[in-house]
């Protein structure tokens, strides 16, 4: 008998992920244009605002922050947003038109296990990125998180990077196809990201009120709170990321498509 087949089923789905998660990363880093720009893009955008706000001091109009530590947390978010949900969408999209998809579905490997292992890759990709953009603001006098702020940083991250995933999913499963993926996934993104805060600070009633039912808005609210504020956790704005992750879950079990759509 096959060794492999006498492990346990836990052991044998722990081997099938671990398997799936390397793939992912294998894949990722043998494009490595689309891996550098994946990095880098996120942290000379920080440097550029670390040469413009170096010195600044905390201001009412960044949340009693200084523009650097603002921008460090809500640049942080949204290179979690780029990993999680936008290369995430526009791969599975991808994937599925040039029936990768397809025949990954026809092998033995669980569809949990083929998803989880994409969930834990992007987390994974978004995690670096963040550590990336503290360790650029640390250059540039932003202070690094203490110890006591780990906990609620990595459940922040976490929380939200398996959101996106979800959401990616979701927007993915309704694209008809991946010349079309990338236009639809920045379509939703963009104005979002502004409404949210990412860029300017937003102070206006309603855009807060509004965006604030978005997931974006949360998530930098969460973010930042996690990482220049109390250190705590934002309960109302990871519940608000948690509601959005459960609706794209639902609306991408419901539509996911494994074969390509007729032309």
């Amino acid at each position: 008998m096959n060794p492999v087949t006498r492990r346990p089923p836990r052991r044998r789905d722990l081997a099938m992920l671990w398997h799936q998660v390397r793939y992912e990363q294998l894949t990722f880093w043998r494009n490595p244009q689309s891996a550098f720009f994946t990095f880098v893009f996120p942290v000379v955008v920080i440097a550029i605002f670390g040469v413009m706000f170096h010195g600044g001091t905390p201001s009412p109009y960044f949340y009693g922050l200084s523009a650097l530590g603002y921008y460090v947390a809500t640049i942080a978010a949204v290179s979690v947003l780029g990993a999680c949900y936008s290369q995430l969408a526009i791969v599975v999209a991808s994937r599925r038109q040039n029936g990768i998809l397809k025949r990954v579905r026809a092998t033995p490997l669980p569809s949990w296990i083929y998803f989880l292992g994409l969930l834990a890759h992007c987390v994974m990709v978004g995690v670096v990125d963040v550590l990336l953009i503290l360790g650029v603001g640390r250059l540039f006098g932003v202070p690094f998180p203490g110890v006591a702020r780990w906990l609620a940083i990595a459940v922040t991250l976490v929380l939200g990077a398996t959101a996106f995933c979800a959401l990616g999913v979701a927007v993915a499963s309704l694209i008809r196809n991946a010349e079309a993926a990338p236009a639809v996934v920045q379509f939703v993104l963009f104005p979002l990201v502004f409404l949210s805060g990412t860029y300017l600070p937003i102070h206006s009633g309603t855009v807060v009120t509004v965006a604030g039912a978005l997931p974006v808005r949360p998530f930098n609210e969460a973010l930042l709170g996690a990482l220049t504020r109390s250190g705590g956790f934002a309960w109302h704005d990871l519940a608000v990321l948690a509601a959005w992750g459960a609706a794209g879950a639902v609306v991408a079990v419901r539509r996911f498509r494994w074969d390509p759509r007729p032309e």
